[in-house]
């Protein structure tokens, strides 16, 4: 059976009422987290007064990755997004070793944040700051969502929802009151390099990243192949407009402190400009923001170690499901250990880097199943912005995510090399294992 038709028919059972607006407003939702509260500084730090280039390079590369897997999601109905795609256009391995790529950004993405929250609450209770007070916070932090997810999907699932629900309105906070008190001298430009804004806009990533989550529920989507792309478009030039907005701000009202590596770049920018007052809702709002994606992270990244288990590529004790509320309650307790330990021994722009790595290399493969899927199975709709440039974005999004990585350092390299290499031994053992004799 044709791929595009099998899509097409596990979709009909859907009510299509996902308009325009309302998956852009998805996508705007889900993208704009954590790192926005942190990265303002460390793009200040590479680039100065030239960071809002960084931004736009970073749109436009994700724009073309995102719609590459939004084309191959729209030929291939299987559960599991960017990990489906590549797995039926590329074969079992790369669907395996991007699924590891997965887990891993998952999981290095979610030490970033953790090293953001404890730092967010350390400023807004000073008690609870230095590194003993920060590593119980967070521990405490960790436990709790295990315990919550270890309860039961259905408790953890609605509570992060409640948690993550305010996030915004701090950022809009700062980024429409502090415009009032930007000084221009603050803001000259500097002419950066090509390698500083590849490696700038390679950690802007982090903050772009998760644009395809929003994606998933195209069966919903009312006439998709316009729906889609003016979607992505329209939510993008808001994420990048608001992010870059956050930037010129934290810049025109910081200036050269904003570089010196502040761990709360718009709080201190909100505090200098509105008040303290505004500072502790900025830091109130970053606390708020990255505990709840701590818990969306602690209820989903578990369940891929378990899912692992159970495929015969970890040991099988991870696959264990506790017996009265049927969650994976080793693989949640391993995937906290995992995620404090990574925390509290590494920095957050190493932390993020590495995710972001992890990221591109998955979003290199969904480009080129982006490509492949189309070549093997009938087009799904022939008219719209789909039809007239989907031949073309998946190279233009191949080399975006090439000239990005020209960013990436020795060190990292050989870490993420590292990473591929030990998931190649696994599948083979495992393939061994399952072979018959």
């Amino acid at each position: 059976m044709n791929v595009a038709t099998t899509a097409r028919s596990a979709d009909e059972p859907l009510i299509r009422a996902i308009g325009t607006i309302g998956l852009a407003a998805g996508i705007v939702n889900i993208t704009i987290g954590a790192g926005i509260f942190r990265l303002p500084s460390s793009v200040a730090a590479s680039l100065g007064t030239a960071a809002p280039l960084a931004y736009l390079v970073c749109a436009v590369a994700m724009g073309l990755i995102v719609f590459c897997i939004a084309q191959a999601g729209s030929r291939v109905s299987l559960t599991g997004g960017p990990y489906a795609y590549i797995a039926v256009a590329l074969g079992p391995y790369a669907g395996f070793i991007s699924g590891v790529l997965l887990w891993l950004l998952g999981t290095f993405a979610s030490s970033a944040v953790a090293t953001v929250f404890s730092a967010s609450v350390g400023l807004l209770v000073p008690a609870l700051s230095g590194p003993v007070a920060s590593a119980a916070t967070l521990s405490v932090a960790l436990l709790f969502w295990s315990a919550v997810n270890i309860g039961g999907v259905a408790a953890g699932s609605r509570l992060n929802s409640i948690v993550t629900a305010a996030k915004l309105i701090p950022l809009l906070l700062i980024a429409v009151g502090g415009v009032f008190f930007v000084r221009a001298d603050n803001l000259t430009w500097t002419t950066p390099t090509a390698l500083d804004v590849a490696r700038t806009s390679l950690l802007l990533v982090f903050a772009f990243a998760g644009i395809e989550v929003a994606l998933m529920p195209s069966g919903e989507v009312k006439d998709p192949v316009r729906t889609v792309p003016r979607a992505i478009a329209l939510a993008m030039i808001g994420i990048t407009a608001l992010y870059i907005l956050l930037q010129v701000v934290a810049q025109g009202v910081l200036g050269a402190e904003l570089a010196r590596g502040t761990a709360s770049p718009l709080a201190d920018a909100a505090g200098a400009s509105l008040g303290g007052w505004a500072r502790a809702v900025l830091l109130a709002g970053a606390s708020i923001s990255t505990f709840g994606y701590l818990g969306g992270m602690t209820l989903s990244m578990p369940r891929m170690v378990y899912a692992f288990a159970r495929d015969r590529f970890l040991p099988a004790v991870l696959a264990t499901i506790h017996p009265r509320t049927r969650a994976p309650h080793v693989a949640i307790v391993v995937q906290s250990v995992l995620t404090l330990a990574l925390a509290l021994t590494g920095s957050f722009e190493k932390l993020a880097m590495l995710a972001n790595i992890c990221a591109l290399a998955v979003y290199f493969g969904c480009a080129i199943a982006a490509w492949r899927l189309r070549t093997v199975s009938a087009s799904v709709p022939s008219s719209g912005f789909a039809s007239r440039f989907a031949d073309i974005v998946p190279w233009l999004a191949c080399a975006a995510i090439l000239w990005l990585l020209t960013g990436v350092t020795r060190d990292e390299w050989f870490a993420f090399g590292g990473c591929v290499t030990l998931a190649s031994i696994l599948y083979a053992v495992s393939r061994r294992r399952s072979s018959p004799v």
